[in-house]
């Protein structure tokens, strides 16, 4: 089972930019390019108002260290 809760986009998005990510590009209002200095890139593809489930925070948690509580 996995520790990570759903939670919405957003939410996500604020944890990613408090743990030192940045916006490179943003395109619309869904598909953002973020940047880390030690890390490498990571992009973005849901709305704001999204629900994102705990399989998907854990590939996202993967791919740039985020902690189940960074959120």
């Amino acid at each position: 089972m996995s520790h990570w809760p759903s939670t919405k986009a957003r939410k996500v998005f604020r944890a990613l930019l408090r743990s030192g990510w940045s916006v490179k590009e943003q395109i619309g209002s869904s598909y953002v390019q973020l940047t880390h200095p030690t890390k490498s890139g990571f992009t973005r593809a849901f709305h704001d108002s999204e629900e994102i489930g705990p399989r998907m925070l854990a590939r996202i948690a993967k791919h740039t260290s985020l902690k189940p509580e960074d959120l």
